[in-house]
């Protein structure tokens, strides 16, 4: 929000008329985030994270402390009188929220517990909604709305039709058996796209051990012929994934040797001028490295990412702009909420959500 002009010298606050003072009051907020938010974010000292009672309902004070800007192109997403929220806690390793607008609620995986939850909308309720899951981590939903699925046990993706049953999307390339699929997304033309790691074949945790048949690698899908065609193959670890608004790039979180968020031209069938967008520290840590792990794009072709200290925000150019800081490991996020301005994040063993003024690209 940009300094007003003085309108009378007789104004008490120099930046501020009486009439600017009483919208922002009256307009739901309270005049001290609004004036926040006029701060310079860069080059300036980040607070240090306070310890917090995420079990308890006592309010936090406004704004949220943990709500971080790096640059100030992130204060217009910040909501000044509005917080974290720690949804659900007991999972052993969260992963792949996805949100159902049809059904107004929140699925994601508890992939070590083999079952997938789901939190729903009206009246905060955490159900069991698949079990067993077949140890599935990434999740989201098709144009037509319907689930799917990065199974590690069955080293496949499927989809849940709305009868209830389950269509094999891919599970071998070339006549060999995918590694451990991770994260999906889908295509505006209806193709699903999908990063294949090992992670979920290393040991018996999260899936079942067992030897890798092809290399890393991403893939697409057409789900109306059954082609799959590879991607590319050159990521160590390829994990998240998400496109731009319009479609025409394609990022993807490399959890691997290069530790780093690349991305790709998308053109047709391939993924071309493959390069660098970002490779993440933890702000204020003195270069500390942070890698991200499942990612989400919004409206304005911002990343929002989950990376040590929780959610790490960049900019389409490349630079991370802000942070939402949280207790845990923060493996995925995606937008929610019939706005799509709610984010929803899984960390470790719980499922956090805040309200942004950013919305959702694409599907979930």
């Amino acid at each position: 929000m940009s300094p007003m002009r003085h309108q009378s010298h007789r104004t008490s606050l120099p930046t501020w008329n009486r009439r600017t003072f009483l919208t922002a009051a009256f307009a739901g907020g309270a005049v001290l985030p609004a004036l926040a938010r006029q701060q310079p974010a860069q080059g300036t000292q980040i607070p240090a994270q306070q310890p917090r009672d995420w079990s308890s309902q006592d309010p936090v004070r406004y704004p949220d402390p943990d709500i971080v800007a790096l640059d100030n192109r992130f204060r217009r997403y910040i909501i000044g009188n509005t917080s974290i929220k720690r949804l659900y806690t007991g999972t052993l390793w969260a992963e792949g929220p996805a949100w159902s607008g049809a059904g107004r609620y929140l699925v994601w995986s508890d992939i070590p517990n083999n079952r997938q939850l789901r939190w729903i909308e009206d009246d905060g309720r955490v159900t069991v909604f698949r079990n067993p899951s077949g140890f599935s981590n990434g999740n989201t939903f098709d144009l037509e709305g319907r689930q799917l699925s990065c199974e590690h046990g069955g080293r496949r993706v499927v989809r849940y039709e709305h009868s209830g049953a389950v269509t094999v999307i891919a599970e071998k390339f070339q006549g060999k058996r995918l590694n451990s699929p991770n994260d999906a997304v889908v295509h505006q033309d209806g193709t699903i796209w999908f990063t294949d790691p090992p992670y979920g074949i290393r040991g018996n945790y999260e899936g079942f051990k067992g030897e890798s048949e092809t290399k890393p690698a991403i893939y697409r899908v057409d789900p109306k012929s059954g082609q799959i065609d590879l991607v590319t193959d050159e990521l160590g670890g390829p994990n998240g994934l998400c496109f731009s608004p319009d479609y025409k790039r394609l990022y993807v979180a490399d959890t691997g040797t290069g530790r780093e968020i690349r991305v790709w031209d998308v053109d047709g069938k391939t993924a071309r001028n493959g390069k660098r967008h970002v490779q993440l520290t933890i702000p204020g840590s003195a270069n500390t490295p942070s890698v991200a792990d499942g990612i989400r794009c919004d409206v304005d072709g911002n990343i929002w990412a989950g990376a040590r200290p929780g959610v790490q925000i960049i900019a389409p150019t490349g630079e991370p702009i802000g942070m939402i800081r949280l207790p845990e490991n923060c493996a995925n996020v995606c937008f929610g909420g019939s706005r799509r301005n709610r984010l929803f994040m899984t960390a470790s063993q719980s499922l956090y959500t805040v309200y942004v003024e950013a919305q959702g690209a694409g599907v979930a």
